[in-house]
């Protein structure tokens, strides 16, 4: 790939993967889940509908319309209810490396929905080394908090959304081209906000007991860790294959692991590491497997 599309990459890895540490810290501000996921979605529905504005943008049409349905429930409402929640059952870094199945999650979805993506013998092999080290995060027992916290409902919620992600992502590099990856942005957002609010207003209230500390970190989860990262994404769709824009989700868990350490006092127990190690090994050699493939359909091609 090229050092723009890599550069981006690295960018929307940093927002995604300070999101962990920024929900952990607003957990501990006593921000509540609903509230946290619905102005973060709010927010960043705005920030894009201004973008929009600005740009002058034509009305979507009704199969944009749908696009954006899909990814607001698959891409956004259930990753983020399921991985907020996880982040209040285990660390920043622990959640992370869950994240990182995103890509081979990706490439199972794209070998039915997308014919020049096949899965391939090399590439089952990497996700059963991936899965092998969310098996030793669960039999080690370990949540990366010093106190408390509950790993195998982490990993149910965690694994749950990397589902999502993986079908919104295929779902999304099918149709890349006949959408406006802004547009798209917006729409996922504004149909989230809707019914993620109306949760949140349920379930917790109107947000009128959050800390100034507080707000600051649902701004910087709706900026940083929402706005920037989904834009990034979908506009990366649009150049390079859904499988290579997921190698977003190999960086995002070193960024909370590293992070949850140093600002959250989190810990780095042993079965994350078994576990950590086994993930990085099968993202490896998916990436290299998906590497040759590309390299072998770019020959046939030509």
């Amino acid at each position: 790939m090229r050092p723009t599309y890599w550069l981006l990459l690295v960018i929307a890895a940093l927002g995604w993967g300070a999101g962990g540490i920024a929900t952990r810290a607003a957990f501990a501000e006593g921000v509540g889940p609903w509230t946290l996921i619905a102005m973060r979605a709010l927010i960043a529905a705005l920030l894009v509908g201004l973008v929009l504005v600005a740009q002058r943008s034509r009305v979507p049409t009704k199969e944009v319309l749908k696009f954006g349905l899909v990814q607001a429930i698959f891409n956004l409402t259930i990753p983020y209810v399921l991985f907020t929640f996880a982040y209040g059952e285990a660390s920043a870094g622990f959640v992370g490396l869950l994240a990182a199945l995103i890509p081979l999650a990706t490439s199972v979805f794209a070998n039915f929905m997308l014919p020049d993506e096949p899965l391939t013998r090399r590439r089952l092999v990497a996700l059963f080394i991936a899965f092998s080290g969310v098996a030793a995060l669960l039999l080690s027992g370990d949540s990366g908090l010093s106190e408390g916290g509950r790993p195998m409902l982490a990993i149910g919620l965690g694994l749950a959304a990397v589902v999502s992600v993986g079908y919104s992502g295929a779902f999304a590099k099918k149709h890349a081209g006949a959408y406006d990856p802004i547009m798209l942005a917006g729409i996922q957002f504004a149909f989230a906000s809707i019914w993620l609010v109306g949760a949140m207003l349920l379930f917790e209230g109107t947000p009128t007991d959050v800390t100034t500390t507080g707000w600051w970190l649902i701004l910087l989860l709706a900026v940083a860790a929402t706005f920037m990262p989904f834009i990034i994404y979908f506009w990366l769709l649009q150049h390079i294959s859904a499988t290579d824009a997921s190698l977003i989700g190999y960086m995002v868990p070193f960024v909370g692991l590293i992070g949850g350490m140093l600002l959250l006092d989190e810990q780095l127990q042993a079965g994350i590491i078994v576990g950590g190690v086994l993930v990085a090994i099968g993202m490896y050699l998916a990436d290299r497997e998906g590497r040759r493939s590309a390299k072998v359909a770019t020959a046939q091609r030509t």
